[in-house]
């Protein structure tokens, strides 16, 4: 079933998580072991991320050094299949510009069409760490918008060649992102909504947000989307805080604020343990109030890691 699909048809708020794939090398076991404590709360919808190259610098003989392109968490495609076969759950699989070609984008959907996947999630993607600033592939795509566009057209039967006969037209549910405290490239929020209604406008047909830590920029980032005519349902993007660390590295990492209150109790932490339960207790008390404002959806971040999304679970599902 389609993600909005799920939405019309809930009569609660719906929970749903996203994955990682493991590091290159590493077994498909750790993603089921990420998902089995989490079945009690019947999962409508599992989104796999995808990760594009790095470069890194390799030591040849002669002692120059070659650039050499790598990617160390392949496999999403393959996870989706997996996880569809194992748990008969629907999954979204992440969809990037970065690292791809318009014809390679196609090529992608098409493997996704043929099993059965019609849920994805189109992002522009980072820029790779040694570049600083995004850089699309030559007859790539920069924006997410222009995604959106491509998986639309496809939609509508219309392929890069124009010259196929007897096409069959995918049927893509398309989700976007959102940023309720804006994306760190944006002059501000409001032209970040323009940004984001124009994804809508292409045929997005759901939003996820960017994780964070203060609901009333949440429901601030919902009523301004209202009031610019985005009318599609909107899911709140949760992650548990669970190091101390964390409450410095997010917010850069991310563009995002911890709430001062939520950062004077992280602060009187004597440990790690200790910071994770508070972040769940955060959490616990986030998720509760989301519910009573009435978001479609709990989609948290696990990052791989089931533990404290299945306390929070608990206490609110």
């Amino acid at each position: 079933m389609k993600v909005t699909g799920h939405i019309k048809n809930a009569k609660s708020t719906l929970f749903s998580i996203e994955i990682l794939p493991p590091l290159k090398g590493k077994g498909i076991q750790s993603i089921f072991d990420a998902i089995d404590p989490l079945l009690e709360f019947k999962p409508s919808f599992i989104d796999v991320t995808y990760h594009r190259e790095e470069y890194v610098y390799k030591k040849r003989e002669g002692g120059y050094l070659e650039k050499v392109s790598i990617r160390k968490r392949p496999g999403t495609v393959g996870i989706c299949a997996a996880i569809i076969n194992k748990y008969k759950i629907d999954v979204v699989p992440h969809i990037i510009c970065g690292g791809f070609t318009k014809e390679e984008t196609e090529n992608a959907l098409i493997d996704l069409h043929f099993l059965g996947i019609d849920n994805v999630l189109a992002l522009r993607g980072d820029a790779i760490k040694s570049e600083g600033a995004f850089v699309p592939e030559p007859n790539g795509h920069n924006y997410a918008v222009d995604l959106v566009k491509q998986i639309t057209r496809m939609n509508k039967g219309h392929y890069i060649e124009d010259d196929l006969v007897d096409v069959a037209p995918t049927n893509f549910n398309i989700g976007v992102a959102g940023y309720p405290e804006k994306h760190f490239e944006a002059p501000n929020l409001i032209a970040d909504l323009k940004q984001l209604k124009n994804k809508v406008d292409a045929g997005a047909e759901y939003i996820v947000t960017q994780m964070f830590f203060d609901n009333a920029k949440f429901i601030e980032f919902v009523n301004k989307c209202r009031e610019m005519g985005i009318n599609v349902p909107i899911i709140p993007g949760l992650k548990i805080l669970t190091t101390k660390k964390q409450a410095s590295i997010l917010p850069k990492i991310f563009n995002i604020d911890v709430p001062q209150d939520f950062l004077e109790e992280i602060e009187k932490c004597k440990s790690d343990a200790e910071v994770k339960q508070v972040g769940i207790e955060w959490c616990i008390q986030q998720s509760k109030e989301l519910i009573k404002f009435g978001v479609p959806c709990l989609h948290f971040y696990t990052m791989g890691q089931s533990e404290s999304t299945k306390k929070v679970a608990g206490k609110v599902f």
